[in-house]
């Protein structure tokens, strides 16, 4: 069974910086591309940040790009997202999500339970 278990995000100030990780259990982690998905409040599903099976080829949101960084470890089965020079903006609800397959443009089939990243002073 998929298991995609995000790290506790937080609160940060503006300029500041927060890590969220991803456990993934249940399939083959290295077939698959991964993705960061956000939710800010009432608003609609954004993605943020793709990565393929093996780590090579990233992708960003235009919204972040140059400050967030996307990162997989295929032998702890993780995959991380370094957020820096965060924004009030990016106040939302962080996803992992499982792609199905290898190729970032393909639709998610798992998805985390989501942590939330709170960007205040």
């Amino acid at each position: 069974q998929v298991h995609l278990v995000e790290s506790e995000g937080g609160l940060a100030q503006p300029g500041g910086s927060l890590r969220l990780s991803c456990a993934a259990s249940g399939f083959t982690f290295s077939a698959n591309a991964m993705s960061w998905v956000r939710q800010a409040p009432g608003k609609g599903l954004e993605w943020v940040s793709g990565i393929y099976g093996a780590g090579g080829e990233k992708f960003y949101a235009d919204s972040v790009k140059g400050r967030f960084f996307i990162s997989r470890d295929n032998a702890k089965n993780t995959v991380t997202l370094e957020m820096n020079n965060l924004l009030p903006e990016d106040t939302a609800m962080y996803y992992c999500a499982k792609v199905a397959g290898d190729y970032c443009l393909n639709p998610h089939d798992y998805w985390g339970r989501g942590t939330q990243v709170t960007v205040s002073s």
